[in-house]
């Protein structure tokens, strides 16, 4: 009841954005059956122990690359032998350009909350860690790519979330205010990088967040559903 409370609270104090940037995995897709077999034939292709879906489902979050390293050594932040992660990579992003967008699915209430933040006038854009290279045919594969005025990727700009770097240049993009925006995300890098470049920033409940509840990160509020988000502000 208490964090009920809390959470009304949040809401009640969301001043209206003009411009809503999205995060991909974990926030409008489950990726992780996608990333799963391409990791499981990655390991057999070395010779190596499949890891399953579940275990892989705790590692994602952090791009591609992390996701390889975690991989070879069954670990969050170890790092791997350099000539078996060199071995590893490429290897990963064949099976993985064949997985991308076969086994994804978009989390409940995703399609819906898109249209209702469009019908609302608000400029959206996806901000992901994702390579380009695999987030733009995930987007299409799964029919959302044409809501979102812009796409920054992983490989778009030097630096990653939750470095500020990727929001502000979105907000760039559509000549949009820091605190005249929102980050939706579902990790800690999401609200760091919210909090880094100034923007407001929502958290959903059911990602990837390495089994850490999201609200230890101290977010604007916290959604079960995408569908709950449009409703949170201020009209």
């Amino acid at each position: 009841m208490v964090d009920r409370f809390k959470a009304k609270i949040l809401i009640v104090m969301i001043k209206k954005p003009k411009l809503v940037l999205i995060d991909l995995d974990g926030t409008l897709v489950d990726s992780v059956p996608d990333l799963a077999v391409a990791v499981d034939k990655t390991m057999i292709d070395l010779g190596l122990k499949v890891h399953g879906e579940d275990k892989v489902r705790n590692w994602v979050g952090n791009g591609v690359e992390r996701l390889v390293k975690r991989m070879l050594t069954d670990d969050l932040h170890a790092e791997p032998d350099e000539d078996l992660f060199a071995k590893a990579y490429p290897i990963f992003f064949k099976h993985y350009t064949e997985a991308n967008g076969k086994y994804s699915r978009l989390f409940p209430g995703v399609k819906l909350g898109l249209e209702q933040l469009r019908s609302a006038g608000f400029l959206l854009a996806c901000v992901t860690n994702k390579a380009e290279s695999f987030t733009l045919p995930l987007l299409a594969a799964l029919g959302i790519l044409e809501f979102f005025g812009t796409v920054v990727s992983g490989d778009t700009l030097q630096y990653k979330k939750p470095r500020p770097e990727p929001l502000l240049h979105a907000a760039k993009f559509f000549a949009v205010n820091p605190n005249e925006s929102l980050m939706i995300g579902d990790s800690m890098h999401d609200v760091e990088a919210a909090r880094n470049a100034g923007f407001a920033v929502v958290a959903v409940s059911y990602g990837y967040n390495h089994g850490v509840d999201i609200r230890a990160a101290s977010p604007d509020a916290v959604v079960d559903s995408f569908s709950e988000i449009d409703p949170l502000f201020c009209k």
